[in-house]
């Protein structure tokens, strides 16, 4: 063989040799790891930051029933399973970022990030409340570092953002819908300073709807009176929990309110502007509609219960009565159906014949 022969073998053996090295590499090599299953995410969670596990399941789940939405904000810009919130008034979002080392883009969009970054503002409210090692495995004494994690400025949002959590950890959370188990534990919460403040349900009652509760939106959120006579109803959906819905009305810089929510689990209803005072709420529509928010998100057929339904629409029913609007289609309107709005609550997933139903009933 001459010489140019050989270095061309030569060649053409190294390549091979090569060539097979890289594709024995590639069959040996590991896979890629899967991500953890929503309720490995948990887990895992609950025990890297020494939270009980059902605890942080409950408060994911009081905030947006363990959907992240795809990374899209909730109305108070939250986001994600545990709802990290990132505005003027609150920064869980970036308190997690910092705690976990995960990016706020994950924490946004990757359910396991964002549950780890619940985990941890949770551990770090539990820890500014003082609450020591021993304790941290009872989950009666997280009562006051899942009232923080919340948000609330007052005492008594803080009880019913809690309690709401408390009463999944004692009921559990439906099994229908999700892939997250956990097990009913019935729990006294210790309450704490927050024992005094006024329990859910029990706040002063509205004058123009009494089975409402009375409580204001901040009036940098609504102008006094208004501009036209009232003649729809506006339905809406929070894109967001009860509770964070009526603390985001009380505060000033959210720019935004409705007359009344009515919270998914029980149908109760807060009052947060009086019906003859002009809520920010439907753009063009605000003048002449009054505007009632509906716990939850409009991708997410959950939410909208029967006692939701019903006990809105007896609110409806009392309104159309009160004002002379008639009840129909035409009157009660979805906030989408607002001209000038591009806004979509309150969605496909929203029964318009049950809810008119019961509207006429």
């Amino acid at each position: 063989m001459n010489t140019r022969k050989r270095v061309l073998a030569a060649a053409v053996g190294g390549a091979l040799v090569a060539g097979l090295a890289v594709a024995t590499q590639q069959a040996t090599a590991a896979p890629p790891a899967e991500a953890p299953s929503m309720n490995e995410a948990f887990t895992q969670a609950a025990k890297e930051f020494d939270v009980p596990r059902d605890l942080l399941v409950s408060v994911g789940y009081a905030e947006t029933h363990l959907d992240g939405h795809k990374g899209k904000p909730s109305q108070d810009n939250g986001f994600g399973v545990m709802h990290l919130v990132s505005n003027p008034e609150r920064k869980t979002l970036e308190q997690a970022a910092e705690l976990t080392g995960e990016s706020k883009a994950d924490l946004k969009k990757n359910d396991a990030a964002n549950i780890r970054g619940g985990a941890a503002v949770l551990r770090a409210k539990a820890d500014k409340a003082g609450l020591k090692a021993a304790d941290r495995k009872r989950v009666e004494a997280w009562y006051p570092a899942v009232a923080a994690y919340g948000g609330a400025e007052s005492a008594s949002l803080k009880r019913l953002y809690a309690d709401a959590a408390y009463d999944f950890v004692s009921k559990g959370i439906p099994s229908k819908g999700t892939k997250v188990r956990m097990s009913a534990e019935k729990v006294t919460p210790e309450r704490g300073k927050l024992a005094k403040a006024a329990a859910p349900g029990t706040g002063t009652k509205s004058d123009d709807y009494p089975p409402a509760i009375w409580n204001p939106a901040d009036p940098a959120n609504f102008n006094t009176g208004r501009d036209a006579a009232i003649s729809q109803v506006v339905i809406h959906v929070t894109q967001g929990a009860y509770a964070g819905t009526i603390n985001w009305f009380k505060n000033p810089e959210a720019q935004v309110s409705a007359h009344y929510v009515v919270r998914s689990s029980d149908g109760e209803i807060t009052q947060m502007v009086r019906d003859a005072d002009t809520a920010w709420h439907a753009r063009g529509g605000n003048a002449s509609g009054i505007g009632i928010e509906h716990e939850g998100f409009v991708d997410d057929p959950s939410w909208f219960t029967d006692a939701m339904y019903r006990s809105s629409a007896a609110l409806t029913k009392h309104l159309c009565d009160k004002h002379g609007i008639p009840k129909d289609r035409a009157h009660v309107v979805g906030h989408n159906e607002v001209p000038g709005n591009d806004h979509t609550d309150p969605g496909p997933n929203w029964n318009w014949d049950t809810y008119m139903g019961y509207v006429n009933s």
